[in-house]
């Protein structure tokens, strides 16, 4: 399969600036660098959307998608989301009845997180904090012995789970922003997709998978379809694309 203009997936590979992606793409190319296996997750409506506007919270598709997404999830060394589908979902990043528990990553560009959320009162894997865009600022005193705090790239962060925490599996779960950042570095191997054909959101303003449309990638990324289940009854299908 050649995800490229013409395929209904395309908003997945779109970039916001082309020269920034050239220079990325290049750099992930030739630096060799080691990282996780990469997987994402996600469902749109027949019109290409993950929300409305104003944006809801998941769980407008069926309880088969959900336990999908659980499964998904139980195949990570670790789970990275970014900081506001994290906080409108209440994700808690969790993997039931499973002794190990995935590292749980929250992408975050200032670092302010909800002390209330209920992330920090439920058992599971250590909490990592990805701050992009403020190398400086304050983390909340009350925050610090609950995460473990990383300011760097997105790009040096997946370095490190990789090498220091050993992580061989990286499952994300959005939101739309978060995955195409992983599409412009070019790193995902896995792309897992949920077609609810019973919703149409429409608006202009409503999220797609990578967030706001921008321009395309540079270069088409070759995926091969490695898994297609449509269900009648539900009005979903469920697609798994993998890397060529």
């Amino acid at each position: 399969m050649r995800l490229c203009v013409r395929d209904p997936l395309r908003r997945i590979w779109q970039a916001q600036d082309v020269r920034e992606t050239c220079k990325i793409q290049s750099h992930y190319a030739s630096s060799g660098m080691q990282i996780p296996k990469i997987s994402t997750n996600l469902a749109i409506t027949v019109d290409g959307k993950t929300s409305s506007w104003p944006s809801r919270p998941s769980g407008w598709t069926s309880c088969e998608d959900h336990n999908r997404l659980l499964e998904l999830r139980s195949n990570a060394d670790a789970i990275i989301v970014g900081r506001g589908t994290w906080k409108s979902d209440r994700m808690t990043l969790t993997v039931k009845d499973k002794s190990a528990q995935p590292l749980r990553c929250i992408v975050s560009r200032k670092g302010e997180l909800d002390l209330d959320h209920p992330i920090f009162t439920t058992p599971g894997g250590d909490i990592h904090l990805l701050i992009t865009d403020s190398p400086l600022g304050e983390i909340a005193e009350a925050l610090i012995p609950k995460v473990t705090v990383h300011r760097k790239s997105l790009t040096e962060f997946l370095t490190s789970l990789a090498l220091d925490y050993k992580v061989k599996r990286l499952h994300c779960e959005g939101g739309g922003q978060l995955i195409q950042t992983l599409a412009e570095l070019d790193v995902i191997d896995e792309f897992h997709l949920t077609l609810a054909g019973h919703t149409i959101f429409g608006g202009q303003n409503a999220s797609t998978a990578t967030g706001i449309p921008a321009d395309f990638l540079t270069k088409s990324n070759n995926f091969r379809l490695s898994h297609f289940k449509p269900n009648t009854q539900t009005g979903e299908c469920f697609l798994s694309y993998t890397r060529r």
